[in-house]
């Protein structure tokens, strides 16, 4: 008897242990674990940010038209500045806290919970040093967008009412997690390796992507602190990425769901919502015929190139539409180019800031850097630098015309930074919807309605301080 009850005994617990085992399987979530190693979350924001500037959704980005490179044909309310219908202002938000900076984050706090062994301490501290400049990118894209934003209180889920944060204190920050972040790069260790979608590990390239940020928010201050301007762009010139070799690129696949964004907007939905806008096309017609049209836009019905009236109903089969390159599934994108900093430099050697060369050197190779990635000839590119309208010495009008029209081309598919030198420079003289005057055109993002819902104390407090919670209420760096 005492032997059949251990045996029941014996097979109950076998029972239960294989019901146990076969529970905490079945309620396991493979997909979805516990714990993900920063490398991935790292490669994850990295891709969620560049998404976010490259896409031509016009439910999250609109800064190819609100920078006139694009309009649109049958459907116009975003190139009339209606963001609200949309959600648009809500949507970038989010997408940019949610996906791209609390990845960082998290990516950041598991670095230290890594073996040691396999990550050594330099090699953990060039990761941090990564998602501190990714990061600084993603909150200088914010400020540019909004102006005044959550900073200091954002992110901590212990604070479901963060305040928003002056933008030129955040901008101070910026530089100064720059340059800590800087000062641990190891240049002889790696990094995240394969993880690293832009750099692939490659700590040089991430120093050079360092300097060129400081270098942007540098310059973006020369009219509200021209000594400040000056300290940050002298630092940081010598370093920054000044060819095309080291141009920060992000790689897409020609395989979905890696594709580029505007190939899965415009050729994989088959949508025909886009042309090449009227302002964009006739600037560059009338600079001795800028080579570069034909690599930014397709022919046209009658066999050259022209641009939709902007923000007016177009006729698709009539104008030039996106060159054939930009959709392509694998086409790459850019979030720093040689180019945009020789424009910087350039307009520093204007201002009287000690960066080596001279305003017309660094404007030619301005030129050079964004006319060589867009595959045009050296003869085409020497002729071009002829061109009266051109060539610095006879081009129109005063510095910030020359460098700022010039720039505005080479940021041509980099909406955002098309729209922001634009802001800040003023140039080019851009075309107006029905009804509009200059003044209407939008020189920000209106906070989103959820912040207006949710947060609203803190949201009347950060609009008040700006002046005003409206799309033409000019951000600090935008004095003229």
């Amino acid at each position: 008897m005492k032997n059949k009850i251990w045996l029941l005994l014996v097979a109950f617990s076998i029972m239960v242990g294989s019901c146990s085992k076969d529970f905490e399987e079945i309620n396991t979530d493979i997909k979805n674990p516990a714990t993900v190693p920063p490398g991935a979350l790292f490669a994850n924001a990295q891709k969620e940010l560049v998404d976010n500037i490259t896409s031509s959704n016009v439910n999250l980005n609109v800064f190819r038209m609100l920078s006139q490179y694009w309009t649109e044909t049958t459907y116009i309310d975003e190139a009339n500045y209606d963001f609200n219908t949309r959600n648009i202002p809500q949507n970038f938000w989010n997408g940019m806290y949610v996906n791209v900076l609390k990845n960082l984050k998290e990516s950041k706090s598991l670095i230290p919970s890594q073996d040691r062994v396999l990550y050594p301490d330099a090699v953990q501290k060039n990761q941090a040093a990564c998602t501190e400049i990714l990061s600084v990118y993603a909150f200088a894209v914010l400020v540019n967008v909004y102006g005044d934003i959550p900073y200091s209180e954002a992110l901590d889920i212990d604070k479901v009412t963060p305040k928003y944060d002056k933008a030129l204190d955040i901008y101070d920050d910026l530089v100064k997690r720059l340059d800590a972040a800087m000062q641990i790069i190891d240049s002889n260790a790696g990094g995240f390796g394969s993880s690293d979608i832009l750099y692939g590990g490659d700590m040089i390239g991430w120093k050079k992507m360092a300097n060129s940020l400081k270098l942007r928010l540098g310059i973006m201050l020369a009219d509200v602190d021209l000594a400040k301007s000056k300290a940050i762009v002298e630092s940081a010139a010598a370093g920054a990425i000044l060819d095309n070799s080291n141009n920060c690129v992000f790689q897409y696949l020609s395989a979905p769901p890696n594709t580029n964004p505007i190939w899965v907007d415009l050729v994989q939905s088959g949508r025909k919502d886009f042309i090449a806008a009227n302002t964009i096309v006739d600037i560059m017609d009338s600079l001795g015929s800028d080579p570069r049209i034909p690599f930014y836009f397709t022919t046209d019905a009658a066999g050259g190139y022209s641009g939709g009236p902007y923000a007016y109903s177009n006729n698709y089969g009539t104008y030039s539409k996106p060159a054939d390159r930009l959709l392509v599934p694998g086409f790459e994108a850019l979030l720093f180019d040689a180019a945009e900093t020789q424009f910087i430099l350039a307009e520093a050697a204007e201002r009287g800031m000690s960066v080596s060369g001279t305003a017309a050197s660094h404007y030619e190779a301005g030129i050079r850097e964004s006319m060589a990635y867009w595959r045009v000839s050296e003869s085409d590119i020497d002729a071009f630098l002829l061109e009266p309208e051109v060539a610095y010495a006879t081009a129109p009008g005063n510095w910030k015309q020359k460098i700022g029209t010039q720039k505005w081309i080479a940021l041509y598919n980099r909406g955002i930074e098309g729209w922001t030198e634009w802001r800040r420079l003023d140039y080019p003289i851009v075309n107006l919807p029905e009804d509009l005057t200059y003044g209407d055109i939008p020189v920000r993002f209106t906070y989103p309605v959820q912040e207006q819902n949710l947060n609203t104390t803190k949201w009347k407090d950060a609009a008040a301080a700006i002046g005003g919670d409206d799309v033409t209420t000019k951000l600090f760096w935008d004095k003229f």
